[in-house]
């Protein structure tokens, strides 16, 4: 007879997944990002103080609004982007002032200074960030009338406040190969736990457990998507940056990115595929399936620590050459347990060219089917 509380239960043991998820995820972003704020809200600060300083300003708020939009909240700063952003603070503000002094402030005024900002901003340069970072100032001028310094005080704080900004991007290079390895650890790490997962469910004939490792699989998209956009703009980056000297590992990273993404994909097809694959399989030939997933398990978790550590994953490599070699559908009769077998070949040669292994070498330690 089926347990009534057994619904509610396993919906409270997903959830606490979700949430271990989110929350690993969370302490990844604050790791990569807790210096960068530092740093952004050090340059906001002193950006106040010389605008008082140089300009006399009373407060200067500007100031620190151009050094903060400008320099965010990572280590992977465009210093043209940065560069956007300042001329797009800086013409906001400039246009807003001088729409305050000669009609006023007011809805209409509003709608008159973002038409002029956004159309100025946009020919002086195609980004999209400087015309919004246009608009936005405008807005918050008209919003807030009170002039500081003169018609055009408040650009004058907006300009030196881009100008520290700019200063603190081209002063502090930074090498940005220590938070995408943080990243790619948590995103390659959840892969490992999916599967792990997968493995104890498919042991136990537990479709609850499955149900859990495909929420978990689902929950983990935003930190390998987060990893993937990350590493592709630092490549980007690192073509004209004095970070080019790392180019060779972040392109690493960003092939590693891609192929953990493409095997979690491949996985959550296994996981939702095993209920009905497995209906008819006996506990010895579930087994077989689960040794196989919790090989994989340890090989993709000894692929995590060398992606956190940027070392050569070469025993991670081993430990999946020699699964692949295993990975023979003909050990087992249940038909249910070879189609899953055969699904897995898929993912473990994307994370095994992911350890470092060539393409046409991650196929080749496939056995025969």
């Amino acid at each position: 007879m089926d347990d009534p509380g057994r619904p509610r239960l396993a919906g409270r043991v997903v959830r606490r997944l979700v949430l271990r998820a989110r929350a690993r995820q969370g302490v990844s972003r604050v790791r990569t990002s807790f210096w960068p704020i530092v740093q952004a809200a050090a340059a906001a600060g002193l950006a106040y103080l010389l605008g008082g300083w140089l300009l006399g300003h009373e407060q200067p708020f500007f100031a620190a609004i151009a050094a903060w939009a400008c320099l965010g909240f990572t280590f992977d700063r465009d210093v043209r982007k940065i560069a956007e952003v300042a001329l797009g603070v800086t013409v906001g503000v400039a246009v807003g002032d001088l729409v305050v002094q000669l009609i006023g402030s007011g809805w209409w005024q509003l709608s008159t200074v973002l038409v002029v900002a956004a159309v100025l901003a946009r020919f002086v340069d195609r980004g999209a960030v400087l015309a919004a970072q246009a608009g936005t100032q405008a807005i918050v001028v008209v919003g807030l009338p009170s002039l500081t310094g003169g018609p055009f005080g408040r650009a004058g704080d907006a300009m030196v406040g881009g100008a520290v900004a700019l200063a603190v991007a081209l002063l502090t290079p930074t090498d940005p190969r220590r938070g995408l390895r943080t990243l790619g650890n948590v995103a390659t790490t959840a892969l490992a736990a999916v599967v792990e997962l997968a493995a104890g469910a498919v042991r136990a004939a537990d479709a609850d457990g499955l149900a859990a490792a495909l929420v978990r699989a689902r929950a983990s998209d935003p930190a390998l998507s987060e990893w993937l956009e990350r590493v592709q703009h630092a490549s980007e980056q690192a073509r004209v940056s004095i970070n080019r000297v790392h180019r060779d590992e972040l392109e690493r990273l960003g092939a590693q990115a891609v192929l953990v993404e493409r095997a979690m994909r491949t996985v959550r097809v296994l996981v939702r595929r095993a209920p009905f694959e497995l209906r008819h399989a006996s506990a010895p030939e579930r087994a077989v399936l689960a040794d196989l997933l919790d090989r994989f398990a340890a090989g993709v978790r000894l692929l995590a620590a060398a992606v956190s550590t940027g070392q050569d994953a070469a025993v991670a490599r081993s430990t999946l050459t020699e699964l692949a070699g295993a990975l023979d559908p003909h050990e087992t009769s249940d038909w249910g347990v070879r189609a899953l077998v055969v699904l897995l070949r898929s993912p473990v040669v994307d994370v095994l060219e992911a350890a470092g292994a060539g393409p046409q070498e991650a196929r080749a330690a496939l056995g025969d089917l």
